[in-house]
């Protein structure tokens, strides 16, 4: 056998490093593509872990392996082999549930130090089970000889610890790091801890049982002697900054298991379930309530989807927003928990370096030892200029959905603040419009949902300065002027709702007048700070349509614009069209398709009556998900055309999964279905639905209204749709309107 230290896979320690060398406006460089990777993710609360599909977590350059806890990775290296090998992967699947990972596994052919065979391949099965829970990582692995003669096997884990922050896994170097502590070793496991430079002790510990035969600061051993068709178990588990006394890892690991599986059953069994014709968009429907429930972290107000993994694995204000106006029909308790707690941490003071204003609402939260240290600025961060007027909408738009008038008023003085955020800060040269522009070098350059330093510019590809009027923008402060009316009138104040009416309808007049380009087809993407248009065809105009800002008369200019060859890649609308200066397939914002956006967009198409097109950008989508593994849409993907009997070209750094992408395909069901909700009559109402082609049927139950729920049976006859309730429970009643 070789020894200990022969079995250690290199890796690589992170870059020394408080002051940080950050690259242009944090940008994540793609020196390592995660399609490429196509790693297996888990996720509760703060804590996420990236493995590759033997379930390894390999350390080196590039590589966003490993176990991650409130920002900081915990553990960076987790390498397995028997008998000085890699095994060989057979399989590696997630639940569809995503509650844990099974990685199967057998040995390779194994030679002594002559060169002789001393166990063929596909002897030793190896499966792993993992999961995580409560800060910890929970693992089995069943070792069993497939031999008919008795085997000694002998198993090694290689471990390490580099306690980055996630943004220098991101690629942010540091001139300087804190310092690692001597590693505790015991008999059963080992101990490994970090002060950082923020004085915060950061402690991963290692539990093994059975004890291994050796153990070391680096790798621990375990040996079996295995009969013919024997099964041994080996148990581990890491834990991030644990607290008080851990159970043995084998009973832990089976407590852990029962309460995970418990509680992702109740939080899960909030939502509505669809169930269709076809079977592979039943798994791509599973797949994105699996995601969005895996990346949902409770909060003391209420549940609240993260934004993705890896790299946005935090609390993101416009992202919750969205998946949450996105997913209101299926589980209106996500939009309470995110309006909860986006209340709890609005913004109540001036502070330049957090681009924080009273009123505003958050962009971004970081727990990382760079973001405690200011070399990054997103510890509480409200650098988005779209948070706020969002907030408002989707508080109207949860009131609209579930009559929940109580939680409303505990928020009004929030909406309030966020209104006068809009008038104060949001306005300030008062011409009628919402900018932004940064308060110090350090913050984002631009602050709408494309926010990479080049995504803002002009026709001639000259970058926009600021400050920056957005499409999109005004859209969102229309909504919210709607919005705010309706939930002043439903607290009794008829006064302040036609205030709010009139200044909806004033935008809408001006934003017209302003925004609209009758050469372009469609909406400009922006003013810059000269008032000048950037007289660009981008996806932002279709937002437009989704919040009801346009006016009905330039709907089929702009739904036309959007489905043209030059902006609809046949997967999707593109993020920037094809005839734009800055066009690139390959790029982040200028060019991929967003599912998020296109969810969005198709929303508008609905509300304008364009119930087609918007079928036709969930065909593109779902076609999408065929190619993709586990279904899964990804935060973006390349904009190339589609051809025909090839798959779309994938994003090489895009996080899967990410909130608002698994949000996008139940979005698209209620657009495509014209579906809504009537309290005060406690009516679900289709409006003019249309089934996409790859649907013939589709089946939503558990559709609640007023403590009441149904569940209706939608089918294509002909060209139209027909709606049946299968059950009822409550007094509810289901109107088709053709």
């Amino acid at each position: 056998m070789p020894s200990v230290s022969a079995e250690i896979a290199p890796h690589a320690p992170a870059p020394a490093g408080p002051a940080a060398q950050p690259l242009a406006q944090f940008f994540i460089p793609a020196a390592a593509s995660l399609q490429e990777r196509r790693p297996r993710t888990l996720k509760h609360g703060d804590t996420f872990a990236v493995f590759d599909h033997n379930g390894d977590a390999l350390a080196g350059p590039g590589s966003p392996e490993g176990i991650y806890h409130r920002d900081t990775r915990y553990l960076s290296h987790l390498y397995l082999t028997t008998g000085g090998a890699r095994p060989m992967l057979l399989s590696s699947t997630l639940r569809d549930d995503n509650a844990a990972l099974t990685c199967d596994l057998t040995n390779p052919d194994l030679f002594d130090d002559g060169g002789r065979l001393i166990l063929e391949h596909d002897l030793i099965h190896i499966r792993r089970s993992r999961f995580l829970w409560n800060a910890t990582c929970y693992e089995r692995l069943a070792v069993r000889n497939f031999d008919m003669q008795p085997r000694s096997v002998r198993l090694t884990l290689a471990y390490a610890a580099d306690y980055a922050d996630l943004f220098e896994v991101r690629g942010t170097r540091r001139l300087r790091r804190g310092h690692h502590h001597p590693p505790v070793v015991g008999k059963d496991g080992v101990t490994l801890a970090y002060t950082g430079l923020d004085g915060r002790r950061r402690e991963t510990s290692l539990r093994f049982e059975p004890a291994p035969s050796q153990i070391s600061a680096e790798v621990a051993v375990f040996d079996f002697d295995l009969a013919p068709h024997e099964m041994q178990l080996l148990f581990a588990q890491v834990r991030c900054d644990p607290e008080g006394e851990a159970q043995a890892p084998r009973r832990a690991f089976f407590v852990a298991l029962r309460e995970s599986r418990r509680a992702l059953r109740v939080s899960s069994s909030r939502a509505a379930s669809i169930s269709s014709s076809n079977d592979i968009f039943n798994q791509a429907a599973r797949r994105s309530v699996s995601d969005l429930y895996m990346l949902m972290t409770d909060t003391p107000e209420g549940p609240y989807p993260y934004a993705g993994i890896p790299w946005f694995s935090t609390a993101f204000g416009r992202d919750a927003l969205i998946t949450a106006l996105q997913t209101l029909w299926l589980d209106p308790a996500i939009a309470r928990g995110v309006l909860g707690y986006l209340a709890a941490n609005q913004a109540t003071k001036l502070d330049p370096v957090a681009d924080a204003e009273p009123g505003k609402i958050l962009h971004e939260m970081r727990q990382g030892e760079m973001a405690e240290l200011g070399e990054v600025p997103f510890r509480r961060y409200y650098g988005s200029v779209d948070s706020t007027p969002l907030f408002i909408m989707l508080a109207g738009a949860y009131l609209k959905r579930t009559g929940d008038a109580e939680t409303i008023q505990k928020l009004w003085p929030n909406i309030e603040a966020a209104i006068a955020w809009i008038d104060t800060y949001g306005d300030v040269d008062g011409d009628g419009f919402v900018e932004y522009s940064r308060r110090t070098a350090e913050g984002l350059v631009n602050q709408g949902w494309k926010d990479s330093h080049d995504s803002i510019f002009h026709a001639d590809g000259t970058l926009a300065h600021g400050p920056v009027a957005l499409v999109e923008v005004q859209a969102y402060v229309f909504g919210a002027w709607v919005a705010a009316a309706e939930i002043a009138l439903t607290l009794g104040n008829a006064a302040m709702a036609m205030d709010f009416e009139a200044r909806a309808e004033t935008l809408r007049t001006h934003f017209d007048a302003t925004f609209f380009d009758a050469e372009l087809g469609t909406y400009v993407l922006a003013l810059d700070g000269d008032k000048r248009p950037c007289r660009v065809r981008a996806s932002n105009a279709g937002h437009a349509l989704f919040t009801g800002i346009a006016e009905p008369k330039r709907a089929a200019a702009v739904v036309a614009t959007l489905m043209t060859n030059a902006s609809f890649s046949g997967w999707g609308v593109r993020t920037l069209a094809a005839t734009e200066a800055r066009y690139n397939p390959m790029s982040y914002h200028n060019g991929s398709v967003w599912p998020h956006d296109n969810a969005l967009i198709a929303a508008g198409f609905a509300r304008y009556g364009f119930r087609h097109e918007a079928a036709r950008i969930f065909e593109g989508l779902f076609a999408a998900s065929i190619y993709i593994d586990l279904h899964r849409l990804p935060e973006l993907f390349c904009g190339f055309p589609r051809q025909r009997s090839h798959g779309p070209t994938f994003y090489p750094v895009a996080c899967a999964p990410q909130a608002w992408a698994a949000a996008t395909p139940l979005s698209l069901v209620q657009s495509c279905l014209g579906l809504g909700f009537d309290i005060a009559t406690g009516q679900i109402i289709f409006e003019r639905p249309v089934m996409p082609d790859f649907l013939n049927e589709i089946t939503l139950r558990g559709l609640a209204v007023n403590g009441g729920s149904i569940a209706v049976a939608l089918r294509r006859t002909g060209s139209e749709v027909v709606a049946n309730v299968l059950s009822r429970q409550g007094d509810i009643r289901v109107v088709t309107m053709s």
